[in-house]
């Protein structure tokens, strides 16, 4: 192994250690957000929400996973939830509208 092959690896290994710690922060802030009176604003909550998503897929591409693999699995998830009736969809049907929204969406 080259001393460029070496510096990948510390510079990726790096990324995931920062990834990680964004997630975490981003779930934090998520929870001091929600844990206001005011319930935070919709517009900080939603932004808070989309830096976990996005630090998600981040992570899981520097850990070698494709961003195609992770909505496959998130696709069978939902999947998974409305044939087993998970309480989310028995009572809102948020599954089920999930899957229209990413059925409408795909590119």
């Amino acid at each position: 192994m080259d001393t460029g092959d070496s510096m990948d690896i510390t510079k990726n290994i790096k990324l995931i250690e920062w990834l990680k710690s964004e997630l975490l922060s981003g779930i934090a802030a998520l929870y001091r957000l929600l844990f206001k009176v005011n319930r935070g604003s919709q517009e900080a909550i939603t932004d808070a929400i989309a830096n976990i998503v996005l630090v998600s897929y981040l992570l899981a591409r520097r850990l070698g996973i494709t961003f195609a693999a992770v909505d496959l699995k998130i696709r069978d998830k939902i999947k998974l939830g409305i044939t087993e009736q998970h309480e989310v969809e028995k009572w809102y049907r948020d599954l089920s509208q999930l899957s229209e929204y990413m059925n409408r969406n795909r590119e």
